[in-house]
């Protein structure tokens, strides 16, 4: 039994593309191939959003269906990719990620600080990156709710290619 093939995106999450039929293969492939041939971030978007565009109303596809396809993850994550390479746009980091828990999980930064011990002053200023945490404060804080802090490699900027997942166990 052949292993799925899975695109590994900015966030090392794997988008799985063994379910491709052969049309959703080659326009993959044409996006994949513009994005390394044509580096340009706006040209690129318009490429592909209009290829994706064409294809999906050739097969009668809702544009909402269409959105949640593996092709457009993959597409999008090749639009960060070259918008993060050209200067465009830049990588997230460990602060998107505390603005996105205290955002999605608490009810206000001030419910976050109670519950953390990190003041509301102390947390504005990181966030907005004049003031750092140390990594012991930082570590007790998000232990205090249930959270761990990871190091992850950071991600190459070139247009992934497919990899074959690995079996474990």
């Amino acid at each position: 039994m052949s292993r799925p093939e899975v695109y590994v995106d900015l966030d090392g999450k794997g988008i799985c593309l063994g379910h491709l039929d052969a049309e959703e293969r080659k326009l993959l492939a044409r996006i994949r191939r513009r994005a390394r041939t044509h580096p340009d971030w706006n040209d690129f978007d318009n490429y592909w959003m209009r290829e994706v565009i064409k294809f999906s109303d050739a097969r009668g596809l809702p544009r909402k269906v269409a959105r949640e396809r593996a092709v457009v993850r993959v597409a999008l994550d090749l639009s960060g990719r070259i918008a993060v390479a050209s200067g465009v746009a830049r990588l997230g980091d460990w602060r998107d990620d505390l603005e996105d828990l205290v955002r999605d999980q608490f009810r206000s930064r001030k419910a976050f600080c109670e519950a953390t011990g990190i003041s509301e002053d102390m947390l504005s200023h990181v966030l907005a990156g004049r003031k750092d945490l140390s990594l012991a404060s930082l570590t007790k804080a998000v232990e205090r709710i249930g959270y761990a802090l990871h190091i992850r490699k950071l991600p190459d900027l070139r247009p992934a290619t497919a990899t074959r997942k690995k079996r474990t166990g």
